[in-house]
């Protein structure tokens, strides 16, 4: 993401009225210098007090950038010209006597302007610094603001307040002050009363109409002021004014008036839970006025419906990352890689060419334009969604292909779900150089890969395991430039030996459009030819039924229009939903709203939740993708599942937690079988004597694809904002600025201990579980069905690794038996023969390797270290044990059939 369009520090909304240090407004000394008659009717009384409380004769002056306005007035009419005077008696009003003595006159500031125009530039400019607090900026985003037409200046006053749709880039602001009746410099002017009201009604009507609120936080009087106007009355007081008024010769009369400065926070309505006590808002969901909104329109979605996930896999040198440089910058490569360096994320993947974390970047496509970075008013992920409109959304994820980070590879094929798999593969296969050890492992320690598997055996390996688990996948061959005819066929024979041999269908896409750098459109004969294969695809409804396999070269162009061409055209599978694995089951534990959680983030949870002045709420921020069901800002959900306090212990895979490279490992952070079982001898602690807690949450806010927005629907990548309630308070958020949500000392103690990590899920209970109270299941063990007969061969107690969805975990094997079907899982027998089994155990498992008859196994697998969710029905992968060729992506792919609590 640009760093021009995210501040992940924005300004804060501090009050030009508070001394340096502090944190509330100076206490008013319970003066009320308006009669009852006097105050707006329109307003909740507020503590008006006067300026020598404060201790100021002026305020610093405005800010160039920031949150904070200073306006003489927001009149959409010219002003009238007066004379200030000082008030009789008070001499403590100002310290300053030349403020006093000096004549204020103010002309028609208005002039020129018609009514309609001066209240859409003052708009525009209160849209602007709304912006200011808000960490996007988004600079593609400015639309012109389209006001209705204006009311007449009493009806702005009396009329309801109409909420209109939050303006773009609002999402996330924290607000804005206007501070009404002071000059840029910081002299403080003061306004009448009349023209105080008319103001802040202006005001509330501007905000009302981009999605916000406003509040008058506080009214201070500055000094008194005379005019003249002209009689409407032989005698009596004016009633415009709220002193006085004495008669002239002239038919004139010379009125006299309190001034006020008034600060007034605006801003956005999110229409949260609770979001009456936040930022000093407008109480019980009132604009101002007395009246609750009227259909507040605040659902603000992605524009882009259209969202399509890829993972990039291949073995290393394959060209994945240069290959993901060229698609969302349009850069073409040097022949040396220069096009990945915008996708590289550490020094020791620069250094040694290898990717070794998930990189994700995002692609658009509106009919033939291609959105990406190529286009010069792009600078950030948001404008790629405002360029994309109603088009289509491509999230790309690179994953890493050396074998020593198989668990980045295993997390892009698995974890993030992807509809479809582009496989890269090199035209030009180089020999595998081992890895330069990164930072943390040349700082202490050595580090030997061992034997490493050559580039043609990664690439079987990746092959395979495509096709093992059931991926709607695609084949790119990179580095074309450097292929011949005889080199092709050779390439070629195994890949259509292995995709035939799977029951695909491989279809060789060859394109004569050369893609020049910096490209804004897809070839129209590539998109013809790309809609002639995936017509069969359509036709037939079977994603998996074509793999397509395309040449191409980021050096020179071949093939990147047919690759862009592809990815915009690729079908969607259908909206997934509680029910798509099992069916209709009954599955009383199976959650309304499923959450995925792939990474946290140390950012607070939301910035437009925090109170005034304040920092940002506390919490986590949790990427990750929705399985199924819906997330909402405002929607309590529940977390987990945690290790309980008595335990004491987390999960033997915690991301957190760094482990020491082994020298017989290919990773410190993935063990190898014999590792396992050291730590497994060691450390043996069964999930089943563990406990898993889950934990009340409440999201405040989301983002979807790095665009805030209110909902997250099912099937969509995006990261959720969420607070962690204390254990035994349910009501209370820890987002209240009130005494009652604050939250305690060991509260927050308690809730700082709760730290989410990968693998855990967000769920919404169902209804079901909502009244019978049955919290969600934390498993300690599962039982996998597994069509490949080889997974006999593993022995009762094995140690292993295994992936499910996002999760990651150590695990044993409990028991192997043979199975003629998914559903034959329950003929086992449940044994407690100690943590690793029996010999006899382990040695009858091994003789069901040899029965060809058999249609696959069933595998029990005990956890290890902690419990874990785990949906039934959904894909489990083991890599431990499944060849001894040292082909170490070459693993087994079941399907869970049963969870053990």
């Amino acid at each position: 993401m640009s760093v021009f369009t995210y501040d992940p520090n924005p300004p804060r909304v501090a009050s030009p009225w508070l001394q340096s240090g502090d944190s509330v407004a100076p206490s008013p000394q319970g003066h009320s210098r308006l009669s009852a008659q006097d105050e707006a009717p329109d307003e909740a009384p507020v503590a008006h007090s006067l300026l020598s409380e404060y201790g100021l004769t002026r305020l610093p002056p405005e800010p160039q950038d920031g949150p904070v306005e200073y306006k003489l007035h927001l009149l959409l009419r010219p002003r009238r010209s007066y004379r200030f005077i000082p008030p009789a008696g008070s001499p403590k009003v100002t310290a300053d006597p030349k403020f006093l003595q000096k004549s204020r006159v103010v002309g028609t500031a208005t002039a020129g302007q018609t009514r309609q125009d001066r209240c859409q530039h003052l708009t525009t400019q209160l849209l602007w610094r709304l912006r200011q607090s808000s960490p996007y900026h988004a600079s593609v985003a400015h639309q012109d603001i389209v006001l209705p037409l204006l009311p007449e200046d009493s009806a702005i006053a009396s009329q309801p307040i109409m909420l209109g749709k939050l303006a773009p880039g609002l999402e996330e602001s924290r607000g804005a002050l206007y501070e009404i009746g002071v000059a840029d410099d910081g002299t403080i002017v003061g306004i009448t009363k009349d023209e105080l009201d008319q103001s802040i009604a202006t005001l509330r009507w501007m905000a009302a109409n981009l999605g916000c609120v406003s509040k008058v936080l506080r009214v201070v009087e500055v000094g008194e002021c005379e005019w003249t106007e002209d009689a409407k009355t032989g005698d009596g007081p004016n009633p415009s004014t709220d002193v006085g008024a004495t008669s002239s010769v002239e038919a004139t009369v010379t009125l006299r008036g309190r001034l006020w400065v008034a600060e007034v926070f605006v801003r956005p309505h999110l229409n949260q839970e609770g979001d009456g006590g936040n930022l000093a808002g407008t109480g019980n969901g009132a604009t101002g006025n007395g009246k609750a909104l009227s259909d507040p329109f605040t659902t603000l979605g992605s524009a882009t419906p259209d969202q399509l996930r890829v993972t990039l896999t291949g073995p290393t040198g394959s060209g994945k990352s240069t290959l993901l440089g060229t698609l969302s910058t349009g850069a073409l490569d040097d022949g040396h890689g220069k096009s990945r360096l915008n996708s590289l994320k550490h020094r020791h993947e620069m250094a040694s060419g290898l990717t070794s974390t998930v990189t994700q970047e995002l692609v658009g496509y509106n009919d033939n334009a291609i959105v990406n970075y190529a286009n010069p008013n792009i600078e950030s992920w948001i404008g790629i969604h405002d360029y994309t409109k109603n088009g289509r959304l491509l999230f790309i994820s690179d994953s890493a292909g050396h074998p020593r980070f198989r668990r980045t590879t295993l997390r892009g094929l698995v974890g993030w779900s992807p509809h479809w798999t582009l496989l890269c593969l090199s035209t030009n296969p180089e020999k595998v150089d081992n890895a330069a050890p990164s930072e943390t492992e040349s700082a202490g320690g050595t580090f030997d890969l061992g034997s490493v598997p050559s580039n043609a055996a990664l690439a079987k390996a990746h092959l395979e395991l495509c096709l093992k688990l059931d991926l709607p996948l695609a084949i790119i061959l990179t580095k074309s430039e450097l292929l011949n005819k005889e080199s092709l066929k050779r390439m070629l024979a195994p890949i259509w030996t292995a995709v035939k041999n799977a029951g695909r269908a491989p279809m060789l896409l060859q394109s004569k459009q050369k893609v020049a750098e910096n490209a804004r459109s897809i070839p129209v004969a590539d998109c013809e030819a790309i809609e002639r294969v995936l017509a069969r695809v359509r036709v037939s409804g079977d994603f998996q039924s074509i793999v397509p396999v395309i040449l191409s070269s980021s050096v020179t162009g071949d093939g990147i229009g047919l690759i862009h061409a592809l990815l915009r055209s690729l079908p969607l599978p259908l909206t997934p939903t509680a029910h798509d694995y099992i069916g209709m089951a009954l599955n009383p534990e199976q959650p309304e709203t499923l959450f995925h959680i792939e990474d946290r983030f140390s950012r607070p949870a939301s910035y437009a939740t925090a109170n005034l002045g304040q920092t940002a709420d506390p919490g986590y921020v949790l990427s990750g993708y929705l399985r199924f069901g819906k997330l909402s800002i405002g929607d309590r959900v529940v977390i987990g599942p945690f290790p309980s306090d008595e335990d004491g212990t987390g999960s033997g895979l915690d991301d957190d937690r760094t482990a020491s490279p082994s020298h017989n490992s290919l990773s410190s952070s993935h063990p190898s079988s014999s590792e396992l079982a050291r730590i497994a001898a060691r450390n043996a602690i069964s999930a089943s004597a563990l406990k898993g807690e889950w934990h009340d949450a409440r999201i405040v806010s989301i983002r979807n694809l790095r665009l805030p927005v209110q909902t997250l629907n099912a099937d969509q990548v995006g990261t959720i904002g969420l607070v962690i309630q204390p254990p035994g308070h349910p009501k209370r958020t820890g987002l209240s600025d009130d005494g009652d949500g604050a939250l305690s000392s060991s509260e927050q103690l308690s809730v700082a201990t709760l730290k989410p990590r990968r693998g855990m899920v967000v769920a919404i209970p169902n209804k079901h579980m909502l009244k019978s109270g049955l919290q969600l299941q934390a498993a300690s063990g599962l039982t996998a069905f597994f069509k490949d007969v080889g997974i006999g061969h593993l022995s009762t107690g094995t140690p292993v690794t295994f992936y499910v969805a996002s999760v990651r975990a150590q695990g044993r094997v409990a028991k192997v038996w043979s199975s003629s079907s998914v559903d034959d899982f329950s003929q086992a027998e449940t044994t407690d023969d100690g943590v690793f089994g029996s010999l006899e155990q382990g040695e009858e498992a091994g003789k069901y390797a040899g029965r060809g008859a058999a249609q696959g196994y069933n595998v029990r697998l005990e956890l290890l270290y902690g419990r874990e969710w785990i949906e039934l029905g959904s894909q489990v992968v083991i890599l431990e044990g499944a060849s001894k060729d040292g082909s170490v992506l070459d693993g087994f792919v079941g399907k869970v059939v049963e969870i053990a609590d």
